[in-house]
């Protein structure tokens, strides 16, 4: 009897600690590690670039028309300064097909930097000094090309916060146009006025500036030229650096051998256009000129030429 109890408890015994050895299936899982978090999207910048509705000159960006942005970051709530080199982006240049290409992707910071956009057009390779950008119209610009070359705008577009939405920049004009109409007056006919051989000039003019990208001041710099405009249906057109000029020669018509020269001093004002109509007098020796400002300032601009 004492070795069937003995062998009974010994039995019972190991039943007991083969249970204690397995799973229940009751036991709660093991914790597992967390995932870590994706890497935030970067985030393309996309632009969306317009001109001003002005009637500094008629034309719009065209295909083929190239600008150059910079993107500068915020620090905060603190605007960052533009400087040559060291921005967000550092003059890319966008060609206009339809809509804004890069010449390669740019990037914001990240998805809550703000920043501050500029632009401008036409496109350089290389900027040294964002502060005194060197430009330059063309002195001769009766040929179309020339004309339309001598352009200069900037745009801008502040605080922007990131996003996948193209950021809208308006690009305003920072040079005059001026607009020249000659008429026919004593001893002229319009029919025969056209048959002439007629020049037009625009004289004592600085064809050179620098400009500021930030602020768009512009100062004039280099010699005095003289401007051949672009013969336009009736009028006669030239881009021109915005400047004061002294009383002098301003504008010269030459008709039929003889030249004609309209004596003021004037003020050539940044994205204006002026428009002066010229009456060209055979009999008298002599030309009538009005002035309209394309932004009236109040004043008769009109005068008299021999």
């Amino acid at each position: 009897m004492k070795i069937y109890y003995l062998f009974t408890l010994l039995s019972f015994m190991g039943l007991y600690a083969g249970g204690c050895s397995q799973s229940n299936g009751n036991e709660p899982a093991p914790t597992p590690d967390p995932t870590p978090e994706p890497p935030a999207k970067k985030l393309e910048i996309k632009i969306s670039a317009s001109v001003k509705s002005t009637k500094a000159t008629d034309f719009g960006f065209e295909n083929g028309d190239k600008i150059g942005l910079y993107v500068v970051n915020y620090s905060g709530t603190t605007p960052g300064s533009l400087v040559a080199s060291g921005n967000q982006v550092d003059n890319m240049c966008f060609t206009y097909s339809g809509t804004w290409t890069p010449t390669s992707p740019v990037y914001w910071q990240d998805n809550k930097t703000h920043a501050d956009f500029y632009l401008y057009y036409p496109y350089r390779s290389s900027i040294a000094d964002v502060n005194a950008l060197a430009v330059e119209t063309y002195a001769d610009q009766s040929v179309e090309a020339n004309y339309k070359a001598s352009d200069f705008m900037i745009g801008s577009t502040k605080d922007v916060a990131p996003s996948e939405s193209a950021v809208s920049i308006a690009a305003t004009h920072l040079f005059s146009r001026i607009n020249i109409k000659v008429e026919a007056g004593n001893g002229f006919t319009e029919k025969s006025l056209k048959s002439e051989d007629m020049t037009v000039r625009i004289n004592g003019l600085k064809n050179k500036a620098n400009v500021n990208l930030v602020s768009g001041e512009i100062q004039p710099t280099g010699e005095d030229e003289t401007i051949i405009p672009y013969k336009y249906g009736e009028y006669y057109r030239a881009i021109v650096i915005p400047q004061s000029v002294e009383y002098g020669n301003l504008i010269t018509i030459g008709v039929g051998g003889k030249e004609y020269n309209f004596t003021k001093e004037f003020r050539f004002e940044s994205n204006k256009e002026h428009n002066f109509t010229i009456t060209v007098n055979k009999t008298s020796n002599g030309i009538n000129v009005n002035i309209d400002p394309w932004e009236n300032d109040g004043t008769d601009n009109g005068g008299s030429a021999e």
